[in-house]
């Protein structure tokens, strides 16, 4: 039951009109955790006319491990990440290493030294202490479900985002990863209008280790996308 509707997942989780059924119906309580098949793919049509192509990764707790350790312990410099839902985008950066810790489930990814803030995901089994246990429905819940790259192409299809993205149990997303975007200064972060293509390399090369997505020569002609 559940392998068959996960080809339609992506449109559960952003309350596409075709999915009928909430999300929670799919995810029963206690379930360990949804299962994906490496290099599953599937594609998302916006409101907007634009679409969000997904590149699915097994969700279990060695590989988002694995894959988080790659993407802030080696390449924290040309991350921009945060929480990215309709109406709201938090785009955090680091400028020192950051620091990654494990507990009871949670990765925690800390500003170096005495930073003032760092953030917590739920990747693996969860729960709690011995006088506070995590109910099994509540930890379901809150460890990450699916996790995919992504690549966003404006209404005329041209690749415009590229990043990585986790949600919880219940489809609600955790984390947005955006990578070097080719199409943008990566100092001053505005558009350009000749694309460095080999921005895209960290992605390509992860996504193909992750997801089994083999990399893709650059689209011709080299068209500037819409933006926003």
């Amino acid at each position: 039951m559940y392998a068959v509707q996960l080809r339609t997942l992506p449109e559960a989780l952003t309350g596409s009109r075709s999915w009928r059924y909430p999300v929670r119906q799919l995810i029963p309580p206690g379930y360990p955790g949804l299962s994906t098949t490496r290099g599953q793919t599937s594609s998302e049509q916006h409101l907007d006319g634009t679409t969000t192509e997904y590149f699915e990764v097994e969700p279990s707790e060695a590989t988002l491990l694995a894959i988080l350790r790659g993407l802030f312990e080696k390449n924290w410099r040309e991350l921009i990440f945060g929480p990215c839902i309709q109406g709201a985008v938090f785009e955090g950066r680091f400028v020192t290493p950051p620091r990654l810790t494990t507990l009871d489930g949670y990765v925690t990814v800390s500003a170096a030294g005495d930073g003032p803030w760092h953030f917590h995901l739920c990747i693996g089994p969860h729960r709690g202490t011995r006088n506070r246990p995590t109910p099994p429905e509540l930890a379901a819940w809150r460890r990450c479900a699916r996790a995919a790259f992504f690549r966003d192409r404006d209404r005329n299809g041209r690749q415009s985002v590229w990043g990585f993205r986790m949600w919880n149990g219940r489809g609600e997303q955790m984390i947005t990863i955006f990578f070097p975007n080719p199409w943008l200064d990566p100092v001053r972060m505005r558009p350009v209008r000749a694309p460095e293509w080999s921005r895209l390399d960290l992605w390509m090369r992860m996504r193909r280790r992750w997801a089994g997505v083999a990399p893709e020569p650059p689209p011709l002609p080299a068209m500037p996308p819409r933006l926003h």
